[in-house]
């Protein structure tokens, strides 16, 4: 099991966006010391329901904070951005932090961001299977060129190369100057698991909310990231689509065994169910309402949002919300059905500092031994 935290710097009402923000560095910086394996770090522009507007800036703050933990970014939304400027970006973050860096890619939605950046409705309905592969070929190749329908330019070197990873030393966290293990790429502690790069770039995984988007991942090899709403019943179905594909499409046999999916979801741990269900359905909804309401299409198609009470109680029901055994049987049983067995989950929903520091020690003190 390795379990992370999913911070989404979310501004409840009431509160400043730089609260939310520091939130996010001490969940970060507490998450370390508590033992848990990631952080997961979001990305949304323009609406309260979450302040970090660029989740690989935070991970680069995040990165140099801390000295053993994972930080990934859930996600970059990747049509905001041309995928060669995020390249270079995971590979600085992945060569400077001894390859603690996870690269989380997504599509978005068909948010007002795609007129603000200039990127436009066609870079999320149409062109994002582009932008992945030329992003992928970024991480992969010493020399990239593109002639597609959205990008095209001459071939250019890449640099920093994402190979050339230098072994952190173990006990300082510091670069020691020398090759990583016997001098191949990558090899070094935290240089990934499963990510299509291969071993020498970072991990880079890709969030699934429909059948395209598995089968796309799927041919990449790319692990999933799977969103808080879904049941163990649809995890479980995504994971087997996955599978599918990657093997029509002639993925190696030990990718498709050893792809490390990631569950997203809720924790909240206090000494009864009652008592953790509570704090969430006082605090949630009103972030709820508040942020998914913000947000504003970019052609005045309609939305609809889930009713944010009956949506906080469904995630109480999904996901590890109670006492220490309960939360731990949940995420076992997830691990059970769906075969995933990391975990990003978001800790920060009571909204207040105080209580997410006391989150976040009680899942590393009592839930962590229990799945040992």
């Amino acid at each position: 099991m390795r379990v992370g935290a999913f911070v989404l710097a979310a501004q409840f009402p009431g509160q400043g966006q730089g609260e939310a923000l520091h939130r996010a560095v001490r969940t970060t910086e507490l998450a370390e010391e508590s033992g848990l394996d990631s952080v997961w770090l979001a990305e949304h522009h323009f609406v309260p329901y979450g302040v970090c507007p660029s989740a690989v800036t935070l991970a680069g703050l995040l990165l140099g904070r801390t000295r053993h933990i994972r930080v990934g970014t859930a996600v970059s939304v990747l049509p905001n951005v041309h995928p060669v400027a995020l390249g270079e970006q995971a590979a600085l973050l992945h060569l400077l932090s001894g390859g603690r860096f996870t690269l989380g890619v997504g599509r978005g939605g068909p948010w007002v961001d795609l007129e603000v950046f200039g990127t436009g409705l066609r870079a999320y309905e149409r062109d994002f299977p582009e932008s992945l592969g030329l992003l992928l070929r970024w991480l992969r190749e010493p020399r990239v060129s593109a002639s597609g329908d959205r990008f095209g330019f001459r071939e250019v070197q890449v640099v920093p190369r994402p190979d050339e990873l230098i072994a952190p030393d173990q006990e300082t966290g510091r670069s020691t100057g020398g090759a990583a293990g016997s001098g191949r790429p990558g090899s070094g502690p935290g240089s990934g698991s499963g990510g299509p790069v291969g071993p020498g770039g970072p991990e880079t995984i890709m969030a699934c909310t429909s059948p395209t988007s598995v089968k796309l991942a799927a041919e990449h090899g790319l692990p999933m990231l799977l969103g808080m709403h879904c049941g163990d019943e649809e995890k479980a179905e995504m994971v087997d689509l996955w599978r599918t594909h990657a093997r029509a499409a002639g993925r190696p046999a030990a990718e498709i065994a050893e792809a490390a999916h990631v569950s997203a979801g809720v924790a909240q741990i206090a000494d009864h169910r009652t008592e953790a269900a509570e704090t969430l359905v006082k605090a949630m909804p009103g972030w709820l309402r508040q942020g998914l309401g913000a947000h504003v299409t970019v052609d005045g198609r309609e939305r609809t949002m889930r009713d944010p009470v009956a949506y906080t109680e469904l995630l109480c029901g999904l996901h590890p919300v109670g006492g220490p055994r309960l939360a731990a049987d949940r995420l076992a049983a997830t691990a059970e059905r769906t075969g995933i067995t990391r975990f990003a989950l978001l800790v920060e929903g009571s909204g207040d500092l105080a209580a997410t520091e006391e989150n976040v020690r009680r899942l590393g003190a009592d839930v962590l031994p229990l799945l040992a």
